[in-house]
């Protein structure tokens, strides 16, 4: 076991080296600005899909709410940009509402540190604090994700209402340069990308040992049986809390990346329908592997891209018809059909469906009567 350990690691070793070369020396030097500016989009995408299937696959709560946690991180370095851009100056359409002074609220983000800080804390709390009153209430399930889904409504109808603080559902669109470099140069637009590419990794890198280690266990063991792992002593609303805030988290730091590479923020991308793309992603790779989040995440949105440009009223109803089948035929995802697949062409056993051992919770159990000795 230990030699199949140390292999598997060594194979995954040489492929996050293998996909790091080629994000990182084959894609700059073979595609055009446009298309690097594009596939870093995509990437940010892959972040905050790594964030759902923390919560969703490992989990099993299914949030849709990822949307919301993702604009709010784009929504605070958009701030800063738009500072940045204005100078001493006010946001140019706050002078369109009337506004003679910088509101309080932008105060803090002339600091670009201070709004990369609060990108990442502003989803964390409220998760923090949305989790903690709906998990000490067990509600769970399709309850969760009604919740998550209704938050999400609310605060994007609250945002479009606020003309004067940060320009309705025109959303922040004035960002000209970011760290006193021009956004629109194309050495910028691949810094970004590069950036992006890096923080993907370090995040998939965080999420693989996080769900590998004890606390990974436990994640699994809450999904397949809740009042089991209460019974051990575990605190369920306290670990549900956590993995939630942790995954807005990693949302927001997606919606940070995503901003200054696109160049607006608006109200309208994180609605509804944006959180159930990011599930859609996830679901289409195969939840509870990392791997199918990226994979899925930068699949879609790769042939939506391509579907959008030739027939822009095609591209949704191919989104609800990849989702239905996907449900239908591949349950598992894309990973785990290939899974499947080669299981079948080698005839070997096929393992239960969990990525850290056969039974996670009496692998806790074991663990807590050694400690116990």
């Amino acid at each position: 076991m230990l030699k199949l350990g140390r292999s598997n690691l060594a194979v995954q070793a040489v492929a996050f080296i293998a996909c790091a070369i080629f994000f990182l020396v084959v894609i700059p030097q073979t595609q055009s600005t446009f298309q690097i500016n594009l596939l870093g989009r995509f990437l940010t995408y892959a972040i905050v899909a790594l964030g759902l299937d923390l919560i969703w696959g490992y989990t099993g709560m299914l949030s849709l709410g990822q949307g919301l946690f993702f604009g709010l991180g784009a929504y605070c370095f958009a701030m800063y940009l738009n500072l940045e851009t204005a100078g001493k100056n006010l946001p140019e359409f706050m002078g369109l509402y009337g506004v003679t002074e910088l509101p309080w609220l932008w105060q803090p983000f002339h600091s670009p540190v201070i709004a990369l800080i609060l990108a990442v804390v502003v989803p964390m709390v409220l998760a923090a604090l949305l989790g903690f009153m709906i998990f000490r209430s067990r509600v769970q399930g399709v309850y969760f994700s009604i919740i998550t889904q209704a938050l999400t409504a609310i605060v994007a109808l609250l945002l479009v209402g606020q003309q004067q603080l940060i320009n309705g559902t025109n959303g922040i669109t004035e960002m000209r340069t970011i760290f006193g470099a021009k956004m629109a140069a194309p050495d910028t637009k691949i810094a970004l990308y590069m950036v992006t590419v890096v923080v993907l990794g370090i995040v998939f890198i965080a999420c693989q040992f996080l769900v590998k280690s004890r606390f990974g266990r436990v994640l699994v063991a809450l999904r397949d049986d809740e009042n089991r792992l209460r019974f051990m002593g575990y605190n369920p609303v306290l670990i549900k809390t956590i993995v939630f805030a942790l995954s807005a988290g990693i949302a927001g730091i997606a919606g940070a990346l995503f901003v200054p590479q696109v160049g607006i923020i608006a109200p309208k991308q994180l609605d509804i329908t944006a959180s159930i793309e990011i599930v859609i992603w996830v679901a289409v790779g195969g939840r509870g592997t990392l791997v199918g989040a990226i994979l899925g995440a930068l699949l879609v949105n790769m042939g939506k891209s391509s579907i959008s440009s030739a027939n822009p009223d095609l591209w949704q109803l191919f989104m609800g018809a990849l989702f239905i089948g996907v449900v239908l035929l591949f349950p598992e995802g894309l990973i785990g059909a290939a899974r499947n697949l080669w299981f079948r062409l080698t005839g070997k056993t096929k393992p239960k469906p969990t990525s850290i051992g056969p039974d996670a919770q009496s692998v806790l159990e074991m663990d807590a009567a050694k400690a116990a000795k």
